[in-house]
């Protein structure tokens, strides 16, 4: 059996972010040789992934770039435990996943993960962490935001965990302040859309026709039942649409009515939330 020193498995496990008796087992297969020790670990996890296919990874962080051409670039990176989550290698490849999903301005996760990464591709420099890491780890979200200027928030939920909830804004206006507090905003009141008239017209349909039959059911005066139902809607596009809403800051105020008088107009936002 090989010699192996204590300071060969910390130095290998520092690398590569792997369990100790893992890292100790593949050092005493490979003789001590630290790069055959990688390759038998990265087949070892390779192997793994597979058998990991069907786990759930409700774990994982956001992460946020402006792209510098009128475009920012928001991700969710996710991974089965918390635990990893926070882990140097984990965000280490969320940087690097970003970086190259960023420079391709990919808009969905298939164009994303078919982005090139270094030697591959994003789907490649994944499952290559992943087999080290031990656990599933997937991109699963990926927004490109366009406007003229943006407002990154990147929220942690936990101080011990990377963020956990991400929103980019897309404005024009030079009330860079302002753009910060409705990116804050729409961390905390999660708008779908930006204005009532984003929202499609079979989800109004739908919420139409349910308020309508709650106000017959409460026996509400037929005469009645337009002008309750409109009002009704009117709360239903305050919750799904960001310029409804009343202002995080100030609810007598709504978020319309604070970009207006701050002289901005949003052009687009994404908010992500890891596991939502």
């Amino acid at each position: 059996m090989a010699n192996v020193s204590i300071a060969d498995i910390k130095a290998l496990r520092e690398q590569l972010g792997t369990g100790m008796t893992d890292t100790k087992n593949a050092l005493v297969e490979a003789d001590g040789d630290i790069e055959k020790a990688t390759e038998i670990l990265r087949l070892k996890g390779a192997k793994g992934n597979a058998k990991r296919a069907d786990r759930s990874t409700s774990e994982g962080l956001v992460a946020a770039v402006e792209n510098g051409d009128g475009t920012a670039t928001l991700i969710e990176l996710a991974c089965e435990t918390d635990f990893v989550a926070k882990g140097d290698k984990f965000v280490g490849l969320a940087d690097r996943v970003l970086a190259a999903v960023a420079a391709a301005r990919a808009e969905t996760v298939e164009a994303a993960l078919a982005a090139p990464a270094e030697a591959g591709t994003v789907a490649g420099l994944i499952d290559g962490e992943a087999a080290i890491l031990g656990e599933k780890v997937e991109l699963r979200r990926v927004r490109l935001v366009k406007g003229e200027h943006f407002s990154i928030y990147l929220h942690k939920t936990s101080k011990d965990l990377p963020p956990q909830v991400g929103v980019v804004l897309g404005y024009a206006g030079d009330d860079a302040e302002t753009a910060r507090s409705i990116a804050q905003h729409i961390s905390f009141a999660a708008p779908e859309y930006l204005t009532r008239e984003d929202v499609p017209a079979e989800a109004v349909e739908k919420e139409r026709a349910l308020v309508e039959q709650i106000t017959r059911e409460e026996g509400k005066p037929e005469a009645a039942l337009p002008k309750i139902v409109e009002g009704r809607l009117g709360a239903f596009f305050k919750q799904v649409a960001l310029l409804e809403q009343d202002y995080a800051k100030d609810n007598k105020l709504s978020v319309g009515k604070v970009v207006q008088d701050a002289g901005l107009t949003v052009s687009d936002f994404a908010r992500f939330k890891v596991g939502a």
